[in-house]
């Protein structure tokens, strides 16, 4: 449940290798550092279906090249970021894009004025965003040592989102990669400070790619099971979600409570943001529980680690399982 950023690391290498891999499988070399990149980590993705699913035709080969080539252009010319962390300010690139068309094709479309699109695409920073993410950076590292130390190890990109479809989101296909809406940066409708929402962001969709990151890499937290398994509702989703949905959001709002509880023992400001950041705390400690207690319904699904992180989250969330 605590961050690790020295198992971070770890994790990381772990993943780079199976990418070198499954890559040479292909025929395609690349370096250690390139394959840590999400847009090789994608074009991995794109070798295993592959070799899954027929021959490597030389049509299917001369497409994944492209694919490569592309990526490497896109490390070479990203700029770097400034930031005390090595994760790169992402502007808009394919691999990113295909991975927000995946997103929307994932999530329900829960309606909305007539003409509303449901859409959300990939934005450059501009400077005052870049302001914030280092005000952020500046909280996290003040209030939460840990956490940013392993941010700053398992984050290579940070997309910025519009559009209402989508506040945030990981996908494993362009791991490293986290996307955010540009809105998060700025103070919410509560009066909720920018700073602080966008430290909640990273650390929820960090924990996603720690998860995920974690039960390809190190032990699995769920024990094989056909399909998905049943499909449960959770706190975070209003469409039913398979297990390992639950289990990574379960971890997802623990890990945000602690970040709320250290925010609420240092110097939040005025009286009116503590409130709003106690309020906040509640109301994210209150979905702790639902999440353990429903995963607790359901622990005879887990592995020892799994059980284990149950039992941490658990006790973050004040819940006895």
């Amino acid at each position: 449940m605590e961050p690790d950023a020295s198992q971070s690391a770890e994790e990381c290498s772990a993943l780079a290798h199976m990418t070198r891999l499954t890559l040479e499988r292909a025929g395609l070399a690349v370096s250690p550092e390139e394959a840590a990149h999400p847009a090789i980590v994608e074009a991995a993705h794109i070798a295993q279906h592959f070799l899954r699913t027929g021959p490597l035709t030389p049509e299917r080969l001369a497409r994944l090249s492209g694919v490569v080539d592309r990526a490497r252009t896109t490390i070479v010319t990203s700029p770097a970021s400034g930031l005390p962390w090595l994760a790169q300010l992402a502007a808009p690139g394919p691999h990113l894009e295909r991975s927000v068309v995946r997103a929307l094709k994932s999530i329900p479309n829960p309606g909305g004025e007539p003409g509303t699109p449901h859409s959300s695409v990939v934005v450059g920073w501009r400077a005052r965003d870049e302001a914030a993410i280092r005000e952020t950076i500046a909280l996290l590292a003040a209030n939460w040592p840990g956490e940013y130390a392993e941010l700053r190890q398992i984050l290579l990109q940070i997309a910025l989102l519009d559009g209402p479809a989508i506040d945030g989101f990981t996908d494993f296909t362009v791991h490293g990669a986290v996307f955010i809406r540009r809105s998060r940066l700025g103070p919410a409708p509560d009066a909720l400070p920018g700073p602080i929402r966008l430290a909640e962001a990273l650390v929820h969709e960090g924990t996603h790619t720690r998860c995920n990151a974690a039960s390809v890499a190190a032990q699995p937290f769920l024990r094989p099971v056909d399909d998905d398994g049943p499909m449960v509702s959770t706190p975070l989703r209003i469409d039913p979600r398979p297990l390992t949905g639950l289990f990574q959001q379960m971890v997802v709002l623990a890990r945000s409570v602690l970040l709320y509880r250290r925010l609420l023992a240092g110097d939040t400001g005025d009286s009116s943001t503590a409130a709003t950041v106690q309020s906040r705390h509640d109301q994210l400690a209150l979905s702790a529980v639902d999440a353990v207690r429903t995963m607790t319904d359901h622990q005879d699904m887990l592995t020892d680690h799994g059980r284990t992180v149950l039992e941490d989250a658990a006790e973050v969330a004040q819940v006895r399982v």
